[in-house]
């Protein structure tokens, strides 16, 4: 297995990638694309969790509340930003934490995956793995969420837009040329045809 200055310099990537935005706007789907496309390691911040915690998210909303949770999620981001850069989805709660927005504005550059609302009801309807969306208005609540969390979402390194109708392949692109377009990789990592 190749050392992480190896893995560094393969990558092209100094610093880790972290997504954040509301649940449903594709980070682990596009992340697990990016890191595809940049040869680097895929990391989802909410399965980390749940296996350091042997439980699931919702497991450990009832059994303990979100202040544990956002604590653990706190532990596991700066574990991961301490790692070789890879690419890291994190919960749609942890950009929120100015703790967790100094540990990635230090360690990573951060994008925001920026979708409006019907985008993101149309992708987490009906799904029960969503704690906070377990209520009669499961809508209402993800347009309140929307509107407190988006002006600290507005903060992030880079902001890319995903559209319902987008492939994902298309945002993977977008966020590639930004962090090109950013310094954040290498000529060689990115060619015209690519971008």
């Amino acid at each position: 297995m190749p050392s992480a200055p190896e893995i560094e310099q393969a990558a092209g990537l100094s610093r880790t990638v972290v997504l954040v935005g509301l649940m449903g706007a594709g980070k682990s789907t596009v992340g697990r694309g990016l890191a595809d496309r940049l040869g680097v390691k895929f990391v989802d911040s909410d399965a980390e969790i749940e296996a350091a915690a042997d439980m699931t998210i919702p497991e450990i909303f009832e059994r303990f509340d979100e202040e544990y949770f956002r604590n653990g999620e706190r532990r596991v981001i700066a574990r991961l930003l301490a790692e070789e850069p890879c690419i890291l989805a994190t919960g749609g709660g942890a950009f929120l934490s100015s703790e967790n927005r100094e540990m990635i504005g230090d360690a990573g550059v951060s994008v925001w995956i920026n979708a409006d609302l019907e985008t993101l009801w149309g992708r987490v309807k009906g799904k029960t793995n969503r704690p906070l969306l377990n209520c009669d208005d499961p809508k209402g609540i993800l347009a309140q969420l929307l509107e407190d969390r988006y002006p600290l979402y507005g903060t992030a390194d880079i902001v890319v837009s995903s559209a319902g109708g987008d492939l994902h392949e298309v945002v993977i692109l977008a966020i590639m040329q930004a962090l090109n377009d950013a310094g954040y990789l290498p000529e060689s990592t990115t060619n015209e045809g690519d971008l």
